[in-house]
């Protein structure tokens, strides 16, 4: 690595300490460097709240040293007013010598703005440096403003001969588990680190989850369900106060607590899609069952899937979703194997 992509991969690594809190807008890092010396760092933290520009330039003692310093920036300052002030704006009021971004920012509102910005107030501008690990860093946000729709992240658990969930003897109820309590702190992690996550209405009616984040510290994440025909009884736990709930079906438009329904004219993942990216909506992680998780899979709208296959053998029950494609890479964790893989 040479000295520009040693900066930007500390900026990736400021980054990412905004994971789950900062959505819709991206996870950035900003390093503040003079004299081959770093004298200022920042990143984003929350929504709404200062971006990494603004914090990382708030870290620094002596702003003098403005005019003698480069700027590392993972991601493209905004040009625009949104809930804060332009970042582009900002650094050219410094006065900085150099700028240094990793990536272009595609946002409809930004897209090159903030680089035409700089570059005509005299700041020398580098773009692309780690350009594909900053674009992987805020994949979530790329793929809403480039393919209108939210990042979708498959998982589930499978037994060790391929079921996803055992018989079920007089229409028993609960939740069978698969994997190791270590790896369902892990599931627990991945949720936090989402805006939202998604299951199907025999799910709910089987296993009747809470889907939230218990067993690390991070926010739940809005939990939605699929029930066309409004067949799940209010006693469950998606109706608790813990986490807004969404529930698309075909009849029934009402706000009642932290809970709304919300009528689309088909229950599929399009109109599922369509109405989630309205709603500033990034991230979806899909946990089940086997037929909603098939039908994201059949309808080529998914981006990765992280599937978990624990040591138990079922025998029989519901088969687990398939996809056709080798795993891009996989591990152990605790006493199960996780195989991630990607659509593209």
């Amino acid at each position: 690595m040479n000295q520009d992509e040693i900066y930007m991969q500390r900026c990736i690594e400021l980054a990412r300490m905004g994971k789950g809190m900062v959505a819709p807008n991206p996870m950035v890092g900003a390093v503040i460097v003079c004299d081959d010396k770093i004298i200022g760092e920042g990143f984003h933290k929350r929504f709404g709240e200062p971006h990494a520009e603004v914090n990382a330039i708030a870290s620094v003692e002596d702003q003098t040293l403005f005019s003698q310093s480069t700027i590392y920036v993972s991601l493209e300052p905004c040009a625009h007013h949104g809930k804060t002030p332009p970042c582009a704006d900002l650094l050219v009021q410094k006065g900085f010598k150099r700028a240094v971004i990793g990536c272009k920012d595609t946002h409809v509102k930004v897209g090159g703005k903030g680089i035409e910005r700089l570059k005509k107030a005299g700041l020398e501008v580098e773009v692309g440096v780690l350009e594909k690990e900053c674009r992987e860093l805020n994949k979530r946000f790329f793929t809403f403003h480039e393919k209108q729709r939210p990042y979708v992240i498959l998982k589930w658990a499978q037994s060790k001969d391929g079921f996803i969930d055992g018989p079920r003897l007089n229409n028993e109820k609960g939740i069978l588990w698969i994997s190791s309590p270590e790896t369902r702190s892990l599931v627990h992690k991945w949720r936090s680190e989402e805006q939202t996550i998604l299951v199907g209405r025999k799910t709910v009616e089987n296993d009747n989850p809470s889907l939230t984040v218990r067993d690390v510290y991070g926010n739940n994440p809005i939990r939605i369900i699929i029930d066309s025909q409004l067949k799940i009884s209010g006693d469950v736990n998606i109706f608790s106060d813990e986490a807004p709930t969404i529930i698309f079906n075909r009849s029934r438009n009402e706000v009642k607590g932290s809970v709304e329904w919300i009528k689309i004219p088909e229950v599929n993942t399009r109109y599922i899609l369509e109405k989630l990216y309205e709603r500033n909506i990034l991230s979806v992680f899909v946990e089940g069952g086997s037929r909603t998780l098939q039908y994201f899979i059949f309808d080529n709208v998914w981006d990765e899937a992280r599937v978990i296959v624990g040591e138990a053998v079922f025998g029989e029950g519901t088969k687990a979703p398939s996809i056709n494609k080798v795993p891009a890479h996989s591990y152990k964790f605790s006493s199960d194997h996780i195989y991630h893989y990607y659509r593209k």
